[in-house]
Protein backbone atom coordinates (compact mmCIF):
# COMPACT_ATOMS: atom_id res chain seq x y z
CA UNK A 1 0.00 0.00 0.00
CA UNK A 2 1.45 3.36 -1.20
CA UNK A 3 0.34 6.80 -2.45
CA UNK A 4 1.42 8.26 -5.49
CA UNK A 5 1.66 11.33 -6.29
CA UNK A 6 0.09 12.22 -10.01
CA UNK A 7 -1.10 14.87 -12.16
CA UNK A 8 -4.65 16.00 -12.63
CA UNK A 9 -6.35 15.67 -15.48
CA UNK A 10 -7.00 18.56 -17.53
CA UNK A 11 -10.31 21.02 -17.00
CA UNK A 12 -10.74 17.70 -14.25
CA UNK A 13 -13.66 20.05 -13.04
CA UNK A 14 -15.98 19.74 -15.94
CA UNK A 15 -15.34 16.32 -16.14
CA UNK A 16 -16.57 15.13 -12.76
CA UNK A 17 -19.66 17.04 -13.01
CA UNK A 18 -19.95 15.29 -16.54
CA UNK A 19 -21.21 12.20 -14.08
CA UNK A 20 -23.32 13.81 -11.89
CA UNK A 21 -20.54 15.27 -9.13
CA UNK A 22 -21.55 19.01 -8.50
CA UNK A 23 -19.18 19.13 -5.02
CA UNK A 24 -16.10 18.89 -6.22
CA UNK A 25 -14.64 22.01 -4.60
CA UNK A 26 -16.17 23.01 -0.66
CA UNK A 27 -17.13 26.24 0.43
CA UNK A 28 -13.52 27.61 0.68
CA UNK A 29 -12.45 27.34 -2.48
CA UNK A 30 -10.33 23.60 -1.81
CA UNK A 31 -10.50 20.82 -3.97
CA UNK A 32 -12.42 17.97 -2.24
CA UNK A 33 -12.16 15.35 -5.06
CA UNK A 34 -8.32 15.28 -4.94
CA UNK A 35 -6.45 13.66 -8.02
CA UNK A 36 -3.14 14.86 -7.64
CA UNK A 37 -2.00 11.46 -5.61
CA UNK A 38 -3.99 8.31 -5.76
CA UNK A 39 -3.23 5.07 -3.07
CA UNK A 40 -2.16 1.88 -4.97
CA UNK A 41 -2.63 -1.44 -3.38
CA UNK A 42 -0.91 -5.13 -3.89
CA UNK A 43 -3.96 -7.58 -4.59
CA UNK A 44 -3.50 -9.49 -1.34
CA UNK A 45 -4.09 -6.46 0.89
CA UNK A 46 -7.27 -5.60 -1.34
CA UNK A 47 -8.17 -9.60 -0.30
CA UNK A 48 -7.42 -8.58 3.54
CA UNK A 49 -9.64 -5.56 3.10
CA UNK A 50 -12.38 -7.60 1.71
CA UNK A 51 -12.28 -10.65 3.89
CA UNK A 52 -12.07 -8.01 6.95
CA UNK A 53 -15.11 -6.46 5.57
CA UNK A 54 -17.04 -9.90 5.82
CA UNK A 55 -16.11 -10.43 9.10
CA UNK A 56 -17.28 -7.33 10.12
CA UNK A 57 -20.00 -7.60 8.61
CA UNK A 58 -20.84 -11.00 10.03
CA UNK A 59 -20.40 -9.52 13.48
CA UNK A 60 -22.23 -6.70 13.50
CA UNK A 61 -25.56 -8.52 12.53
CA UNK A 62 -24.60 -11.21 15.46
CA UNK A 63 -25.30 -7.91 17.42
CA UNK A 64 -28.41 -7.02 16.07
CA UNK A 65 -29.13 -10.24 16.81
CA UNK A 66 -28.53 -10.34 20.13
CA UNK A 67 -29.47 -6.55 20.79
CA UNK A 68 -33.52 -7.69 19.41
CA UNK A 69 -33.21 -11.11 21.42
CA UNK A 70 -32.16 -8.98 25.14
CA UNK A 71 -34.73 -6.58 24.58
CA UNK A 72 -31.39 -3.95 24.85
CA UNK A 73 -32.65 -1.16 22.57
CA UNK A 74 -32.10 0.96 25.66
CA UNK A 75 -28.05 0.61 25.36
CA UNK A 76 -28.61 2.58 21.54
CA UNK A 77 -31.19 5.65 22.84
CA UNK A 78 -34.47 4.38 21.17
CA UNK A 79 -37.51 5.24 22.75
CA UNK A 80 -39.52 2.54 24.14
CA UNK A 81 -42.61 3.23 21.37
CA UNK A 82 -40.42 2.44 18.34
CA UNK A 83 -39.22 -1.23 20.12
CA UNK A 84 -41.37 -3.30 18.33
CA UNK A 85 -41.49 -1.79 15.08
CA UNK A 86 -37.32 -2.03 15.06
CA UNK A 87 -37.86 -6.18 16.06
CA UNK A 88 -40.45 -6.37 13.50
CA UNK A 89 -38.20 -5.03 10.76
CA UNK A 90 -35.37 -7.25 12.03
CA UNK A 91 -37.41 -10.74 12.86
CA UNK A 92 -39.13 -9.90 9.02
CA UNK A 93 -35.32 -8.98 7.23
CA UNK A 94 -36.57 -6.14 5.80
CA UNK A 95 -33.97 -5.67 3.11
CA UNK A 96 -31.11 -3.03 3.27
CA UNK A 97 -29.03 -1.65 0.21
CA UNK A 98 -25.61 -0.45 1.63
CA UNK A 99 -23.20 0.62 4.17
CA UNK A 100 -19.87 1.70 4.76
CA UNK A 101 -17.15 0.68 7.22
CA UNK A 102 -14.66 3.16 8.53
CA UNK A 103 -11.41 1.50 8.64
CA UNK A 104 -7.71 2.15 9.33
CA UNK A 105 -5.34 0.51 7.65
CA UNK A 106 -1.48 0.66 6.69
CA UNK A 107 -1.08 -2.66 4.63
CA UNK A 108 0.70 -3.82 7.25
CA UNK A 109 -1.54 -4.17 10.24
CA UNK A 110 -5.39 -5.89 10.33
CA UNK A 111 -7.49 -3.02 9.46
CA UNK A 112 -8.96 -1.83 12.33
CA UNK A 113 -12.65 -0.27 12.25
CA UNK A 114 -13.23 3.21 13.16
CA UNK A 115 -17.41 2.96 12.98
CA UNK A 116 -20.04 1.46 10.62
CA UNK A 117 -22.15 4.27 8.96
CA UNK A 118 -24.47 1.76 8.14
CA UNK A 119 -27.62 4.29 7.97
CA UNK A 120 -26.87 7.35 5.42
CA UNK A 121 -23.20 6.61 3.85
CA UNK A 122 -22.36 9.32 1.38
CA UNK A 123 -19.32 9.83 -0.77
CA UNK A 124 -20.73 7.19 -2.88
CA UNK A 125 -20.88 8.87 -6.48
CA UNK A 126 -16.87 9.33 -5.97
CA UNK A 127 -16.76 5.93 -4.55
CA UNK A 128 -18.77 3.95 -6.85
CA UNK A 129 -18.62 6.44 -10.47
CA UNK A 130 -16.09 9.04 -9.87
CA UNK A 131 -12.70 7.74 -9.20
CA UNK A 132 -14.00 4.50 -11.66
CA UNK A 133 -13.96 6.97 -14.24
CA UNK A 134 -10.58 8.41 -13.58
CA UNK A 135 -8.84 4.86 -13.45
CA UNK A 136 -10.23 4.95 -17.30
CA UNK A 137 -9.36 8.18 -18.10
CA UNK A 138 -5.91 8.28 -16.62
CA UNK A 139 -4.53 5.10 -18.22
CA UNK A 140 -2.29 4.00 -15.65
CA UNK A 141 -2.18 0.55 -14.81
CA UNK A 142 -3.82 -1.87 -12.77
CA UNK A 143 -7.15 -2.18 -11.73
CA UNK A 144 -9.75 -0.81 -9.09
CA UNK A 145 -11.39 -2.72 -6.06
CA UNK A 146 -15.26 -1.20 -7.36
CA UNK A 147 -18.12 -2.84 -8.08
CA UNK A 148 -20.36 -1.02 -6.22
CA UNK A 149 -22.75 0.47 -9.25
CA UNK A 150 -23.54 -3.01 -10.43
CA UNK A 151 -23.74 -4.05 -6.08
CA UNK A 152 -26.68 -1.31 -6.42
CA UNK A 153 -28.26 -2.64 -9.09
CA UNK A 154 -28.71 -5.84 -8.17
CA UNK A 155 -29.76 -4.15 -4.34
CA UNK A 156 -32.82 -2.06 -5.81
CA UNK A 157 -33.57 -5.31 -8.31
CA UNK A 158 -34.30 -7.26 -5.11
CA UNK A 159 -36.28 -4.70 -3.47
CA UNK A 160 -38.61 -4.49 -7.00
CA UNK A 161 -38.71 -8.48 -7.12
CA UNK A 162 -39.98 -8.13 -3.16
CA UNK A 163 -43.22 -5.87 -4.70
CA UNK A 164 -42.50 -2.63 -4.27
CA UNK A 165 -43.17 -1.49 -7.36
CA UNK A 166 -42.14 2.41 -6.52
CA UNK A 167 -39.66 4.07 -4.19
CA UNK A 168 -39.31 8.12 -3.70
CA UNK A 169 -35.50 9.21 -2.82
CA UNK A 170 -35.73 11.90 -0.15
CA UNK A 171 -33.12 14.28 1.21
CA UNK A 172 -32.94 17.66 2.95
CA UNK A 173 -33.74 20.22 0.36
CA UNK A 174 -31.32 22.41 -0.59
CA UNK A 175 -28.51 20.24 0.61
CA UNK A 176 -26.37 19.45 -2.55
CA UNK A 177 -24.06 16.82 -1.17
CA UNK A 178 -27.07 14.84 0.29
CA UNK A 179 -29.21 15.82 -2.93
CA UNK A 180 -26.09 13.90 -5.38
CA UNK A 181 -26.39 10.82 -3.15
CA UNK A 182 -30.29 10.82 -3.35
CA UNK A 183 -30.21 11.67 -7.41
CA UNK A 184 -27.43 8.85 -8.05
CA UNK A 185 -29.29 6.38 -5.86
CA UNK A 186 -32.56 6.93 -8.17
CA UNK A 187 -30.78 6.53 -10.84
CA UNK A 188 -29.51 3.25 -10.90
CA UNK A 189 -33.35 2.14 -8.82
CA UNK A 190 -34.78 3.52 -12.69
CA UNK A 191 -31.93 1.06 -14.21
CA UNK A 192 -33.11 -1.93 -11.94
CA UNK A 193 -36.32 -1.22 -12.98
CA UNK A 194 -38.38 0.82 -10.19
CA UNK A 195 -40.82 3.94 -10.87
CA UNK A 196 -39.11 6.76 -9.16
CA UNK A 197 -39.39 10.06 -7.71
CA UNK A 198 -37.53 12.42 -6.00
CA UNK A 199 -38.93 14.24 -2.91
CA UNK A 200 -37.15 17.04 -0.49
CA UNK A 201 -38.03 15.39 2.83
CA UNK A 202 -40.34 18.49 3.97
CA UNK A 203 -42.43 17.49 0.71
CA UNK A 204 -43.46 13.66 2.54
CA UNK A 205 -47.04 13.80 4.37
CA UNK A 206 -49.01 11.66 6.40
CA UNK A 207 -52.45 10.70 5.29
CA UNK A 208 -54.11 9.31 8.10
CA UNK A 209 -57.30 7.82 6.56
CA UNK A 210 -54.94 5.85 4.30
CA UNK A 211 -52.45 5.37 7.36
CA UNK A 212 -49.40 5.92 5.19
CA UNK A 213 -46.67 8.51 3.94
CA UNK A 214 -47.68 10.09 0.98
CA UNK A 215 -45.98 12.94 -1.53
CA UNK A 216 -47.80 16.19 -2.37
CA UNK A 217 -50.10 14.86 -5.05
CA UNK A 218 -51.37 12.41 -1.92
CA UNK A 219 -49.88 9.08 -3.62
CA UNK A 220 -48.89 6.37 -1.35
CA UNK A 221 -45.44 5.66 -1.10
CA UNK A 222 -44.27 1.67 -1.06
CA UNK A 223 -41.04 2.51 -0.81
CA UNK A 224 -39.17 5.18 0.67
CA UNK A 225 -35.06 5.88 0.64
CA UNK A 226 -34.35 8.65 3.17
CA UNK A 227 -31.04 10.04 3.05
CA UNK A 228 -31.57 11.47 6.72
CA UNK A 229 -30.48 9.70 9.86
CA UNK A 230 -33.10 7.59 11.74
CA UNK A 231 -31.94 9.21 15.24
CA UNK A 232 -33.49 12.32 13.40
CA UNK A 233 -36.20 11.08 11.98
CA UNK A 234 -37.46 9.68 15.17
CA UNK A 235 -37.72 13.28 16.50
CA UNK A 236 -39.61 14.44 14.10
CA UNK A 237 -43.52 15.71 14.69
CA UNK A 238 -44.54 12.75 12.22
CA UNK A 239 -42.21 10.06 14.34
CA UNK A 240 -45.48 8.60 16.17
CA UNK A 241 -46.62 7.39 12.87
CA UNK A 242 -43.38 5.71 11.67
CA UNK A 243 -44.43 2.25 13.12
CA UNK A 244 -48.00 2.20 11.54
CA UNK A 245 -47.22 3.50 7.99
CA UNK A 246 -46.72 0.73 5.05
CA UNK A 247 -43.43 2.91 3.69
CA UNK A 248 -40.82 0.09 3.36
CA UNK A 249 -37.58 2.57 4.63
CA UNK A 250 -34.38 2.35 2.46
CA UNK A 251 -32.48 1.93 5.55
CA UNK A 252 -34.58 0.01 7.31
CA UNK A 253 -35.24 0.66 10.85
CA UNK A 254 -33.32 -2.24 12.66
CA UNK A 255 -30.09 -0.41 10.85
CA UNK A 256 -30.53 2.40 13.28
CA UNK A 257 -28.49 -0.09 15.69
CA UNK A 258 -26.02 -0.44 13.59
CA UNK A 259 -25.19 3.54 12.94
CA UNK A 260 -25.12 3.95 16.82
CA UNK A 261 -21.24 3.80 17.95
CA UNK A 262 -23.04 2.38 20.92
CA UNK A 263 -22.40 -0.53 18.78
CA UNK A 264 -18.70 -0.33 19.42
CA UNK A 265 -19.01 -1.22 22.89
CA UNK A 266 -21.67 -3.84 22.23
CA UNK A 267 -18.78 -5.66 19.42
CA UNK A 268 -16.33 -5.37 21.96
CA UNK A 269 -18.16 -7.15 24.64
CA UNK A 270 -19.13 -9.67 21.88
CA UNK A 271 -15.57 -10.10 20.09
CA UNK A 272 -13.22 -9.32 22.66
CA UNK A 273 -10.06 -9.10 20.58
CA UNK A 274 -10.19 -9.22 17.22
CA UNK A 275 -8.35 -8.45 14.94
CA UNK A 276 -10.21 -5.75 13.52
CA UNK A 277 -11.78 -4.03 16.32
CA UNK A 278 -10.15 -1.79 18.69
CA UNK A 279 -11.41 -1.92 22.55
CA UNK A 280 -14.29 -0.06 23.24
CA UNK A 281 -16.63 0.98 26.15
CA UNK A 282 -19.17 3.97 27.59
CA UNK A 283 -16.43 4.46 30.15
CA UNK A 284 -13.08 6.05 29.40
CA UNK A 285 -10.31 3.33 28.64
CA UNK A 286 -7.01 2.88 30.12
CA UNK A 287 -4.11 4.24 27.84
CA UNK A 288 -4.92 6.06 24.58
CA UNK A 289 -8.11 6.62 23.78
CA UNK A 290 -10.91 8.48 21.69
CA UNK A 291 -14.14 9.76 22.36
CA UNK A 292 -16.89 9.50 20.65
CA UNK A 293 -20.60 10.86 20.60
CA UNK A 294 -23.00 7.74 20.12
CA UNK A 295 -24.88 9.49 17.32
CA UNK A 296 -21.97 11.83 16.20
CA UNK A 297 -21.83 12.62 12.42
CA UNK A 298 -18.64 13.95 10.20
CA UNK A 299 -16.19 13.49 12.94
CA UNK A 300 -17.90 16.37 15.30
CA UNK A 301 -17.08 16.43 18.95
CA UNK A 302 -14.78 13.76 18.61
CA UNK A 303 -11.61 13.91 21.38
CA UNK A 304 -8.68 11.85 21.51
CA UNK A 305 -6.93 11.77 25.02
CA UNK A 306 -3.57 10.55 25.81
CA UNK A 307 -2.16 10.29 28.94
CA UNK A 308 -5.49 12.33 30.65
CA UNK A 309 -4.56 15.36 28.18
CA UNK A 310 -6.40 16.64 25.03
CA UNK A 311 -4.18 16.27 22.04
CA UNK A 312 -6.88 17.05 19.26
CA UNK A 313 -10.76 18.05 19.19
CA UNK A 314 -13.02 18.54 16.62
CA UNK A 315 -16.21 21.28 17.50
CA UNK A 316 -20.12 20.36 16.40
CA UNK A 317 -23.56 19.98 18.31
CA UNK A 318 -22.70 17.07 19.87
CA UNK A 319 -21.33 18.61 23.24
CA UNK A 320 -23.76 16.51 25.60
CA UNK A 321 -23.11 13.23 24.45
CA UNK A 322 -23.82 10.34 25.38
CA UNK A 323 -20.13 9.17 24.39
CA UNK A 324 -18.29 5.88 23.37
CA UNK A 325 -14.78 5.36 24.02
CA UNK A 326 -12.72 3.84 21.75
CA UNK A 327 -9.10 2.30 22.25
CA UNK A 328 -6.61 5.34 19.86
CA UNK A 329 -5.14 3.57 17.00
CA UNK A 330 -2.68 5.65 14.80
CA UNK A 331 -4.24 7.28 11.90
CA UNK A 332 -2.06 5.92 8.73
CA UNK A 333 0.04 8.98 7.25
CA UNK A 334 1.25 9.19 3.82
CA UNK A 335 3.32 12.56 2.55
CA UNK A 336 2.12 14.50 5.23
CA UNK A 337 -1.59 13.42 4.76
CA UNK A 338 -3.82 10.81 7.03
CA UNK A 339 -5.93 8.57 5.02
CA UNK A 340 -9.07 6.90 6.21
CA UNK A 341 -10.22 4.43 4.44
CA UNK A 342 -14.11 3.68 3.44
CA UNK A 343 -15.23 -0.23 2.81
CA UNK A 344 -18.31 -0.49 1.29
CA UNK A 345 -21.30 -3.56 1.29
CA UNK A 346 -23.91 -3.17 -0.97
CA UNK A 347 -26.45 -5.94 -1.06
CA UNK A 348 -25.05 -8.24 1.23
CA UNK A 349 -21.07 -8.27 -0.92
CA UNK A 350 -18.19 -6.63 0.15
CA UNK A 351 -17.63 -4.13 -3.40
CA UNK A 352 -15.20 -1.55 -3.02
CA UNK A 353 -12.93 1.32 -1.60
CA UNK A 354 -13.06 5.10 -0.69
CA UNK A 355 -10.30 7.25 0.60
CA UNK A 356 -10.60 10.13 2.38
CA UNK A 357 -7.49 12.16 3.53
CA UNK A 358 -6.99 15.14 5.80
CA UNK A 359 -4.19 16.72 7.92
CA UNK A 360 -5.50 15.70 11.42
CA UNK A 361 -6.39 12.35 12.58
CA UNK A 362 -9.58 12.65 12.59
CA UNK A 363 -11.69 13.21 9.20
CA UNK A 364 -14.57 15.10 8.72
CA UNK A 365 -17.07 16.12 6.11
CA UNK A 366 -14.31 18.13 3.82
CA UNK A 367 -11.53 15.70 3.82
CA UNK A 368 -10.48 14.62 0.90
CA UNK A 369 -11.53 12.18 -1.56
CA UNK A 370 -8.43 10.62 -3.48
CA UNK A 371 -8.76 7.24 -5.76
CA UNK A 372 -7.04 4.34 -5.87
CA UNK A 373 -5.87 1.45 -7.78
CA UNK A 374 -4.40 -2.34 -7.34
CA UNK A 375 -1.89 -4.23 -9.03
CA UNK A 376 -3.74 -6.07 -11.84
CA UNK A 377 -0.83 -8.53 -11.65
CA UNK A 378 -1.86 -11.91 -10.27
CA UNK A 379 -5.79 -11.08 -11.12
CA UNK A 380 -8.00 -11.77 -8.56
CA UNK A 381 -9.97 -13.87 -10.87
CA UNK A 382 -14.21 -13.84 -10.07
CA UNK A 383 -13.73 -11.07 -7.52
CA UNK A 384 -15.76 -7.84 -6.95
CA UNK A 385 -12.78 -5.84 -8.71
CA UNK A 386 -13.47 -8.01 -11.89
CA UNK A 387 -17.18 -7.07 -12.09
CA UNK A 388 -18.28 -4.35 -14.97
CA UNK A 389 -21.15 -3.17 -16.49
CA UNK A 390 -21.15 0.24 -17.81
CA UNK A 391 -24.64 0.96 -17.95
CA UNK A 392 -26.57 4.34 -17.44
CA UNK A 393 -26.18 7.38 -17.14
CA UNK A 394 -23.38 7.32 -14.20
CA UNK A 395 -21.59 4.30 -16.65
CA UNK A 396 -22.64 5.17 -19.61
Amino acid sequence: MNRILAKPRPNWQARVEQHGFLYHTTEQGQPYWDESAYYHFAPAEIDVLEKSTYELSEMCLAVVEQVVKRGSFADFGIPPMYHDWLRRSWDTDELTIYSRFDLLYDGKNPPKMLEYNADTPTALLEAAVVQWYWKQEVGLPGDQFNSIHERLIEAWRRVKDAGIPAVAFASIGGHTEDYITANYMQDVAMQAGLTTQYLPLQQIGWNPARGGFVDLQDRSLPGLFKLYPWEWMLREQFARFLPQGRTRWYEPPWKMLLSNKALLAWLWKMFPDHPNLLEASAEPLQGPYVRKPVLGREGANITIVKDGQVVERTPGDYVEGPFVHQAYWPTPRWHGKTAVLGSWMVNGYACGIGMREDEGAITTNTSRFVPHLFDAAGSRGGSEAGIRADVGRYRG
